[in-house]
């Protein structure tokens, strides 16, 4: 069968195309641009990629192989409703879908059972660090996630595998199509205003996802935020034992909830007591864009939602005290709006801060662009004394320079992908060998 996969370069499908090439389905696909992911798919056998999505380029494809499925990202009908890739498949009837139904097809055909993590934030880690604890357990484990790994790929498939991990994103309400063996909630709050209007909206979508899971663990917390009695199908765990911190050595308070609520899973699973389980929590090494050293003194970290944004500034602060410089840039503009009045006293406690223009993508176009003079002018008097409106660039490059050599901890939270601070900070400074 031949998948192709339009936005294979994406954290989403990036891992889904590797582990359909991986379970012996002929792969190909696009991008609108060229990316790292990219690069690594191809390296990792998934060559018959190209650049640029437009009708004559997949009919060529078709034409030397005829596509049985068009596998396409959730942004595609919103972004582009008469994409002409989406069309040709149309036109030539093609069955066509988002990943969710491919996935699903994939774990029914495998017979494989679902191993879900979902969340506001901390998804991408939480899910990592259950792949990573499993992996060091011996345990065959078919999974996707969405960041580079130092210790596997972004998705694999592994034949004798009885379970799939996988990072289940609200976003389109995509993780509603799955009915898992395990739910693991990383925690509540609001995201994704364009789906979800209304807070109610939101937490609806949690209660149910949750009911479709056969078993659930989740936060005292999130258990109260979304109104669910007990069960024996759910654990629920207390974000403020002591144990949490007592066992789990890991730098930053949200890893350590991470992989509190991750050991209690493996423990469910296998068995294993909880003191042989979180010696390898506390070796975890980490996943790529998550507080990731780019070069000494400069990290990267995907936070990008005010939750997330607090518990990468509480890491950075643990390691370097108030020492601590950011790079902001928004993902998406929308988004900007939507959390303005939570950004007034977010940056606080940095040094400095600098603002680059949002990443841009999956835009409301009524919406105002919130440049980073804007942004500025948002936050709190003591925040502005010590932000600045900047641009990737020279000037920046020089002032990045002046902290690393002073000694601060210069934190970029960036979108990632073409064109991003992310990747222009690759491009600029020396770079720690990359993870793979």
């Amino acid at each position: 069968m031949h998948i192709y996969f339009s936005g294979i370069g994406g954290a989403g499908l990036g891992p889904l195309a590797l582990i359909a090439h991986q379970a012996g389905f002929t792969v190909s696909g696009s991008d609108q641009r060229h990316s790292s992911y990219i690069d690594y798919l191809q390296e990792h056998g998934v060559t018959n990629v190209h650049i640029g999505q437009n009708y004559d380029e997949i009919a060529a494809v078709h034409a030397r192989e005829p596509i049985d499925w068009f596998v396409y990202t959730s942004a595609l009908p919103m972004e582009h409703p008469d994409a002409p890739e989406l069309k040709f498949c149309v036109d030539q009837h093609i069955k066509h879908s988002k990943r969710d139904a491919f996935l699903s097809f994939l774990l029914e055909q495998k017979r494989l059972k679902l191993l879900a993590v979902a969340g506001t934030h901390g998804k991408t880690t939480t899910t990592a660090m259950l792949i990573w604890l499993l992996k060091q357990l011996g345990v065959p484990v078919s999974y996707s996630v969405g960041g580079k790994l130092s210790f596997g790929d972004m998705g694999e498939f592994e034949p004798a595998s009885e379970y799939f991990v996988y990072e289940a994103d609200e976003f389109d309400r995509n993780f509603l199509a799955f009915h898992p063996y395990v739910a693991l909630i990383t925690g509540v709050a609001w995201d994704h205003p364009d789906i979800y209007p209304t807070q109610e909206a939101y937490n609806d979508a949690f209660r149910q996802f949750l009911a479709q899971s056969e078993r659930r663990i989740m936060w005292r917390a999130d258990q109260r935020r979304l109104g669910l009695a007990d069960s024996p199908e759910t654990t629920v765990l207390d974000e403020t034992a002591p144990a949490v911190g007592a066992q789990v050595t890991l730098p930053g308070h949200v890893n350590r909830l991470d992989a509190w609520q991750v050991a209690h899973l493996v423990q469910q699973l296998t068995g294993t007591p909880l003191e042989m389980l979180v010696p390898h929590l506390n070796a975890f090494p980490g996943v790529s864009r998550r507080f990731e050293q780019l070069a000494p003194h400069l990290y990267s970290d995907y936070a990008h939602t005010p939750e997330k944004i607090q518990g990468a500034l509480q890491l950075a602060h643990e390691v370097a005290g108030n020492n601590v410089v950011v790079i902001y840039e928004g993902l998406h503009n929308t988004r900007q709006h939507f959390i303005k009045d939570q950004l007034a006293h977010l940056f606080d406690s940095v040094k400095r801060l600098y603002i680059v223009p949002s990443y841009l993508a999956r835009e409301d176009p009524n919406l105002p662009l919130l440049t980073p003079t804007d942004l500025r002018r948002l936050l709190s008097a003591g925040t502005q004394a010590k932000a600045e409106a900047a641009a990737l660039g020279d000037q920046l490059a020089a002032s990045i320079k002046q902290h690393i050599d002073q000694g601060d901890l210069v934190l970029a939270l960036s979108a990632g992908g073409g064109g991003s601070l992310d990747e222009w900070l690759r491009k600029t400074f020396t770079p720690l060998p990359a993870k793979s």
